[in-house]
């Protein structure tokens, strides 16, 4: 299937393959295509990128607001800004200028200290997990140069473009590696990783983790911190678990996102929107397999508001789980979505919402929801 805008749309006698000018009032340039894009991205810039995403800028702890009836999460920001303090002088870096070498190389740092070198964030989607992560890198007292944070999808990319030993040298001179949603679900790159975290805790490297749920655990217990310090073997003495209860806050307090809009609406927002992009939704979903997820970041540079026509059931599975990467890229970098078809609820089915990738599927559907209101002022009555 080509890739393309969105379909025509009929409006009586005007369709969208006419010129902008039949859009009413409209931005510079008719609007772009996702579909259009095969970004290509260089390891320089995957190390480069490896900070908080735009959306967590500027947040810190005391910007985090406590769910007053849920007590793990004062507590959460009480320990982890007391981590933060403690690794001002924990970590020996080089001689000289002060840090090591891009890819790390120069004296090997002084061991850490012993006890926890490690925290991990244990509790379900939308209780701010990631708010506190970016937090505690944000309070870190060292360069930016020396703390690195990143999902584990774009870790195990570094790992890809730089291979197991220089990506070891490159973080061994950090003072902290933060890793958002470490994957439990996948065997195979969790012990590539568990590997790479070991080379780095015995070089003083401290560490802070949230993660999914393993396939097949439905619940939103305490199991996932079981599992997670299960899962990393040797490295589970170096980690403390902090329980964070509640509330999905994208939802807490919140008005209902909107309806989808009609695809005529749609399109119209994307004229009249400098720097949207448009997009038929089925289009769209052949074209995530054609580009590796670790571009999806790549592949919404300088858009501002991403519009799709025809939003369907996700087909299967391959294709619901390159959906949650771009919903997670598109949330980091606070672009609105508007959409026609049907509501992003329905985006998977019942299978999907009961099976093994569960968090993950309603993550996305939280997070595009949120993504849908922030969308709404593109409409014009």
């Amino acid at each position: 299937m080509s890739c393309s805008l969105a379909r025509p749309v009929e409006w009586g006698t005007v369709s969208t393959s006419t010129t902008a000018s039949s859009f009413g009032p409209i931005a510079d340039a008719a609007p772009s295509s996702l579909c259009a894009r095969e970004p290509h991205v260089p390891a320089d810039r995957l190390v480069g990128e490896m900070v908080p995403p735009p959306r967590f800028d500027s947040v810190r702890f005391d910007t985090y607001i406590p769910d007053p009836n849920q007590p793990s999460q004062t507590e959460a920001v009480r320990v982890l800004d007391g981590f933060a303090a403690g690794l001002g002088g924990a970590h020996a870096i080089g001689s000289g200028s002060g840090r090591r070498g891009f890819f790390g190389f120069g004296k090997k740092p002084a061991k850490a200290p012993a006890g926890p070198r490690g925290v991990y964030l244990d509790g379900g989607y939308g209780v701010g997990k990631t708010h506190l992560l970016a937090s505690l890198w944000h309070a870190t007292p060292a360069e930016p140069s020396l703390k690195a944070f990143g999902t584990f999808v774009e870790l195990t990319n570094l790992v890809g473009a730089l291979g197991f030993q220089k990506t070891v040298q490159t973080l061994s001179g950090h003072r902290l590696l933060c890793i958002d949603e470490f994957e439990l679900d996948d065997p195979g790159d969790t012990v590539l990783v568990s590997s790479l975290l070991r080379k780095l805790v015995d070089a003083g490297v401290a560490l802070a983790a949230t993660s999914n749920t393993l396939p097949g655990k439905l619940g939103e217990g305490r199991f996932a911190a079981a599992d997670f310090l299960r899962e990393i073997q040797g490295l589970s003495a170096h980690f403390r678990a902090l329980r964070i209860d509640g509330e999905d806050y994208r939802h807490r307090g919140l008005p209902e996102a909107p309806a989808p809009y009609s695809d005529e609406q749609v399109t119209k927002a994307a004229y009249a929107t400098p720097g949207a992009s448009l997009d038929d939704f089925p289009h769209l979903l052949d074209h995530l397999a054609r580009v590796h997820p670790s571009r999806y970041g790549a592949l919404t540079d300088g858009i501002e508001a991403v519009c799709l026509t025809d939003v369907q059931p996700v087909p299967d599975q391959s294709t619901a789980l390159r959906l949650v990467v771009l919903a997670d890229r598109l949330y980091d970098r606070e672009v609105p979505v508007l959409a026609s078809g049907l509501p992003f609820d329905r985006l998977f089915s019942e299978e999907m919402l009961n099976g093994g990738y569960r968090k993950k599927y309603f993550r996305a559907i939280s997070r595009l929801t949120a993504l849908a209101r922030d969308a709404k002022p593109l409409v014009k009555d």
